[in-house]
């Protein structure tokens, strides 16, 4: 499993997480999936994040696909040898959009006499469903075992029909040309960017900004596309800083996690490729990239856009957030007002903007001495340093 490494934008209402200490809690996390999305929002929610929903594509309606009509009446004239479903959405899409064009039962005629193998559990409940058999389906869910078991049995010379699910599963239509098959793509539902990308934007600009704790893809189309977008507003750069190095890139598979590893981003990603278990590996991840310290007999938990004190969140403003950064990367030391005023956004040259935003950080903490005024000096926290002495003034 790859691992990787932020005050988070602001969630859209209703999105703050409820008070407690859990696993979440004080941490930002985009969202981009386009389909399940307020099913992983919730799962998240429950868990404390604060969560900001960007779907980074839409899907087109399948009975308005021309492209999956004019697959449809290709696999009818000419039938396929084995047919591979990948997803039960799309198979279960495939057939009423067949009936809708007056071709389903002439579909699934053609599919009674075909081998069909299905990908798992639930495409293969969406087979038998439509009054169909499978073949085969692995337990693992992977599409590298089924195309083991392709390429076992031997395709060379076969047509092959491919369930796709926004794009091509990478390596298997090329493993399989190579081994002699022909191999069709049936694109049971199309991904196409979304109507309203600013919530996209808004995504990206809080990623390069380091204003969300990670960012979570379920499909290697959403992926692609959040990186497209990018690239078209011209701050790729800067997006793929963020990933490779502080925001956590939280994928549901391998596959999806292909177009974030073509561009060197570490990903994380659980053994099982479903919702609930990325959620997990972000309650298991994140906090462990939270500094933790002993503050005066307190223990404070730096996450994204809040502070764990004592294991209850006490959300910080953002100046004071950046403010508590800089102290608890040298914690003891004194670090200058001069120092300070140039980590707060937008104020200026005049020193009392820091006395200012230090009084509403002890506010928003409400433990005073956790932070030590020391006079003409600038500020520290209330942690004994190995040399009381000033550092980097």
């Amino acid at each position: 499993m790859h691992q990787h490494h932020t005050t988070g934008p602001e969630p859209s209402a209703g999105r703050r997480p409820a008070p407690g200490a859990t696993p979440l809690a004080g941490f930002t996390v985009g969202v981009t999936a386009a389909r399940r999305a307020d099913e992983l929002g919730a799962l998240l929610e429950r868990r404390g994040a604060a969560v900001v929903h960007a779907p980074a594509l839409r899907i087109v309606p399948l009975p308005d696909d021309g492209d999956l009509l004019a697959a449809t009446r290709d696999l009818i004239g000419r039938p396929p040898d084995v047919v591979v479903a990948t997803t039960a959405i799309g198979f279960r899409g495939w057939v009423e959009a067949a009936d809708g064009w007056g071709l389903g039962e002439s579909v699934r005629d053609r599919l009674r006499r075909t081998r069909i193998l299905a990908r798992g559990p639930k495409v293969r409940g969406a087979i038998r469903a439509a009054g169909l058999t499978e073949e085969w389906s692995p337990a693992s869910e992977s599409m590298a075992e089924v195309l083991d078991r392709l390429l076992a049995d031997g395709v060379d010379g076969c047509r092959v029909a491919l369930q796709l699910h926004g794009e091509p599963v990478p390596g298997f239509v090329e493993a399989l040309t190579d081994a002699g098959a022909e191999v069709v793509g049936v694109p049971v539902y199309r991904w196409l960017p979304p109507e309203d990308i600013g919530p996209v934007d808004r995504l990206l600009d809080s990623t390069a900004g380091h204003g969300v704790d990670a960012v979570t893809f379920t499909s290697a189309p959403a992926a692609a596309s959040f990186l497209d977008r990018a690239r078209e507003r011209g701050m790729l750069d800067g997006v793929l800083e963020a990933l490779r190095r502080d925001v956590l890139s939280a994928c549901v598979g391998p596959v999806t996690a292909a177009p974030l590893q073509a561009h060197g981003i570490p990903t994380s990603r659980p053994e099982r490729f479903r919702l609930g278990p990325l959620v997990q590996l972000l309650c298991e991840q994140l906090p462990g990239r939270a500094p933790a310290l002993s503050v005066a007999d307190h223990r404070l938990e730096i996450r994204g856009h809040a502070v764990l004190l004592d294991g209850e969140p006490r959300p910080v403003p953002p100046a004071g957030m950046a403010l508590l950064r800089l102290l608890a990367r040298r914690p003891g030391w004194v670090v200058s007002r001069a120092e300070l005023l140039r980590a707060l956004p937008g104020a200026g040259t005049d020193e009392h903007a820091v006395e200012s935003a230090v009084a509403r950080l002890r506010a928003a903490l409400g433990e005073p001495k956790l932070i030590r005024t020391v006079v003409k000096r600038g500020y520290r926290l209330d942690v004994e340093p190995a040399v009381d002495t000033e550092y980097g003034a």
